[in-house]
């Protein structure tokens, strides 16, 4: 696999995580009190406060949770 071929992936990876906090964000804006949405929102600000997402972008995981949630807002 080339260079390319990993960084397409690892960047998959980060947007599939973007997308599940926001579609995370979007269920609790409806029913905070949603067990399975919760769950959901701490595994994807774990990962993205993670070592493997660190190894897959050089993003600022705080920086890209804030630009994310204002934008579902």
């Amino acid at each position: 696999m080339t260079k390319e071929c990993y960084e397409n992936l690892a960047n998959a990876v980060v947007e599939q995580a973007v997308k599940d906090y926001v579609r995370t964000i979007q269920v609790l804006k409806r029913d905070k009190n949603s067990i399975d949405a919760q769950k959901m929102l701490k595994d994807v600000l774990s990962f993205f406060h993670s070592e493997w997402f660190t190894a897959l972008t050089d993003l600022d995981p705080d920086v890209l949770i804030n630009k994310v949630h204002k934008e579902v807002l």
